[in-house]
């Protein structure tokens, strides 16, 4: 289970939840529910990050839980 943020929100304009991961840049996924949006944003970050492994690219620690004002 992953660590990172996830911003999920519904598309009227694609029919779909989309999901952000706000601290992985591009990393993004899609569902028609909710759940399945949650959970090919799983598999989207752990390519991500398998990606950026085999590329020798930094991978940013999980901040946890923002704070906003």
């Amino acid at each position: 289970m992953t660590k990172y943020e996830m911003v999920v929100w519904w598309s009227d304009e694609d029919q779909a939840f989309l999901v952000e991961v706000p601290e992985l840049p591009g990393c993004m996924a899609d569902g028609a529910s909710y759940e399945d949006a949650v959970r090919n944003a799983q598999e989207v970050i752990a390519l991500w990050i398998e990606t950026a492994r085999e590329d020798g690219r930094e991978i940013p620690a999980a901040r946890g839980r923002l704070l906003y004002a």
